[in-house]
Order: C-alpha cells, then structure tokens, then sequence
C-alpha cells in the first residue's frame, strides 16, 4: 500500500476550529428544523431528551470523527485506510471513511440548490417583491423560482463558483478566513434579527413553544426525533468533520473542543428560533417544518412589517452565508482527496469538484423544474416515474448517514487499537472509558434503531 504524505496544515487556533465545525453543522435545515421539532415535541421537555441524546450519541460519533481525521493526517478515505493498517484491522473498514466522503458530496449536489433559493430571495426581498404581498403572490413567486430551470441554474451556479475560490485558495487563505469572516457575521446578523424580532413580534408566544416543558407531548416517537436529530445536527458521517480533524493540532483536546461545538451548535440553533418564531406568532402564522417556513411563511410577515424589505433582506443574506459555510466544509475532503490522489494542486482540484458537483446539480434543478425519470421499481420489478430529487434525498438521509454514523462508530470502538485512540483522546481515564462505552455500545444501538425508524421498521 502506497503511503501518502500526511497533511501538513494545521488551524491557526483552537477557535478557528470550533467557528469553523459550527458553521458546518449550522446549515439550512438546522435554523428552520430544531426550533420547530422542539416546539412540536414538548418544548423545553424536548431539549432535556436532546442534549442528553447529543452529548451521549452526537458527541462520541463526533470525537471518533475528528479522532480518525487527526490521526490519520489525510482525506476520509485515506486517513481510514492508515488507521485500519495502523491497527492490524481488516482493510474493509476504510469504507468507514469513503462513504462519510461520498455522502456529504452526493448531500452537497441538492444542498447547494436549496442553498441558492436563499440567494435568490435576497434580490427578491431587495427589489421589494414581497412589499404588500398576499398569500397568493408568496406562493406564486416561490413556485416559479423553483421551477425555472435558468434562475435556479443562475443562483446554484454562483453559489458553486464561490465555494471553488474559496477552497480554490488553500486551507489558510480560503476556507479558514472565510470561515473566521462568515461565522461571525451571521451570528451578528441572526442576533440582529432576533432582537427586531423580539420588539415586533410576539417573543413570549415563541418562548412558550419553544422551551414549555409539556411532557405529555413528549412521546416515544419525540424521542426518536430528538435522537436522529442530536445525530445529523453535528454534521456527522458527511466527511466535514474527519477532514477537520486532520488539520487538528495535536496538543488541543478532541473531547473538550467536542463539547464546545455541540454547545455553539444547540446555541445558534435556539438563536434562530428566537429570530423566527417570534415574527411567525406576532403576525398569526402558522410554523412549519421545513422550506415552506423560510420560503412561502416568513415572506408573508415581511410583507408587513416596518422595514419589512430590510428585515427580509438581512434575512436571507443570513441563510445564504448558513449556507455557503456549509457547502465549503463538505466540498474540502474531495478537493483534499484528489490533491492527495493525483497530485492536483488546490486550484485543480477545487475546479475538478466544483465542476462535477455542477453537473451533479443539476439532476435537482431538473426535479423541481417537474422533470421525472423513469427508475427500477424495487416492488413490482417495473419501472415508474420519480423525482429523482426524493430519491437521491431518500437514500442520502435514510441510508447512507446513519449507516456511516454507525461505521464510524464501529471502526472507532471496535477496529481501532485502544492505545491508538487512548494516544489520541488522552485526559482523565474516567472520561476515556466513557466515550469508548458510548462509542462502542450506546451510539450503534441508538443508531441502529435510528436507521430501522428511518426505514419504516419501527414505527410508533
């Protein structure tokens, strides 16, 4: 097995670090989906049952992440593959590492296109089109954003081109800075909004959905929520977090930085509920999970509101920078992948992965401009016609996380030398032995009942 030189570059600080998993982990689906899921499930009953999920589940699959990335010093794929030599382990469980890479690049294929409906709201609310409109105009002006193939080909297509010169320029130079630049930027911005929020909207009928503890809406399904979402919310088996772990220092603590990007994390989560809720209930709303919320709810209330056409626009700049740090992060591991393979410089190899995510992208764009293909039905051995947006969303959300999450579990648990990972982690034995017990025992159980939920095996 040829030996690949290990990566060299390390963050500037421990902060750069936790800026940077945060503003991986905070995306798109984290500012609407949490707040909602929590009001939904019990409120402040909900969050007992998820911070006890995310630092029982979320944190030791995160720990094993970064504890892969920095030992191995390479790509997911390639740093699996040294760990699993380094450890006398089967060669097979390098598939640890190629399928967290592979799934946070099919995952980024639809991301970045949501990701550009954001962009294109912000000249939307700029220009004033959401100033005075009614439901009917909101729904109109979403329906046709997502069904033009030139304006979402227009937004995705920028968007892409601005995460291949970040990458494009290096570790230090581009995607570090960007992040030390962003992050901070739109937690500004969410605060901002937040504030407003507050003074015009009805913040006591947010917090009450928001942290009410109501243990009689908490039910076993609620759990189940609480547990997949402490899971994904850390942006885990995407690769993100192993290729971070390979520019990790070795003298800063796995466990402890953990801990504080699963805290920044919950917090700009709660943060951008108070933003949006707020605003939601003040103006008679009703909340919803998913893009109706940001996309077709919220506009109605920017319709409105003093300095509607400000607020709005703030707003989605917001969203667009959640974004775009998002996309930097999962887009890194192949980029650092074909450095390492074939001996591509930065610039090569950002261009290679912007392109082919382009092309990739454009299967959703096609899907919500109502284009359908015809696929192998697995149930009647025929064929019938899908998007194949679902399909692709489907099997990345459903299957290939939590089975990744799982692998990583394992391999970290079970497959790695225990002087290995004890060399890594380091601290108080009692400790050690916690994670390696949540590592080797809790996580892939609690993941595996995610998966079966997720498949529809168990049902509540």
């Amino acid at each position: 097995m040829t030996t690949r030189t290990a990566i060299s570059t390390r963050w500037h600080s421990r902060f750069s670090f936790i800026l940077a998993a945060t503003a991986a982990a905070v995306g798109l689906g984290n500012i609407w989906k949490f707040p909602y899921i929590m009001g939904e499930n019990g409120g402040g009953a909900f969050v007992l049952v998820y911070l006890v999920c995310i630092f029982a589940i979320g944190v030791p699959v995160l720990i094993g992440e970064l504890l892969i990335g920095r030992r191995g010093r390479n790509s997911p794929g390639f740093a699996a593959q040294n760990l699993a030599k380094e450890s006398g382990a089967h060669k097979s469980w390098q598939v640890t590492g190629w399928m967290t890479m592979g799934t946070g690049f099919v995952i980024l294929t639809f991301y970045s296109v949501i990701a550009a409906w954001a962009f294109s709201y912000i000249f939307k609310s700029a220009s004033g089109q959401f100033a005075g409109a009614g439901t009917i105009e909101i729904e109109e002006i979403y329906t046709n954003m997502t069904g033009s193939v030139s304006e979402l080909l227009l937004f995705t297509s920028l968007l892409i081109a601005a995460t291949v010169f970040v990458v494009g320029k290096g570790f230090k130079h581009g995607l570090e800075r960007a992040v030390r630049l962003l992050m901070p930027a739109m937690l500004i911005l969410l605060a901002i909004i937040a504030i407003y929020a507050a003074q015009i909207g009805d913040f006591g009928a947010a917090v009450n959905f928001m942290f009410r503890p109501d243990f009689s809406e908490l039910t076993i399904n609620g759990v189940l929520i609480a547990l997949g979402h402490a899971f994904f919310t850390l942006s885990l088996a995407s690769g993100v977090m192993i290729m971070y772990g390979a520019y990790l220092p070795k003298e800063t603590s796995i466990v402890s930085t953990s801990m504080w990007v699963a805290v920044a994390d919950t917090f700009v989560a709660l943060l951008a509920g108070l933003a949006i809720f707020p605003i939601v209930f003040g103006y008679a709303l009703t909340p919803g999970e998913g893009p109706g919320l940001i996309f077709q709810t919220l506009p109605l209330a920017f319709a409105t509101m003093p300095a509607g056409i400000l607020v709005a626009t703030v707003f989605f700049v917001m969203l667009v920078l959640a974004a775009f740090t998002s996309a930097i992060s999962m887009i890194e591991s192949s980029v650092a992948f074909l450095v390492e393979k074939f001996a591509l410089n930065r610039w090569q190899a950002a261009l290679t992965s912007g392109l082919v995510l382009w092309t990739l992208s454009l299967l959703t764009i096609y899907s919500f401009a109502g284009a359908e293909w015809t696929v192998l039905n697995w149930h009647f051995f025929g064929t019938e016609m899908v998007n194949i947006f679902n399909v692709i969303d489907h099997i990345t959300s459903n299957v290939m996380l939590p089975l990744g999450g799982l692998a990583v579990a394992l391999f970290t648990g079970w497959a790695i030398k225990g002087q290995f990972t004890r060399d890594e982690l380091g601290g108080h034995p009692a400790i050690y032995n916690l994670w390696r017990f949540c590592v080797r025992y809790l996580a892939p159980l609690a993941i595996i009942i995610i998966f079966m939920q997720l498949i529809g095996v168990i049902r509540f």
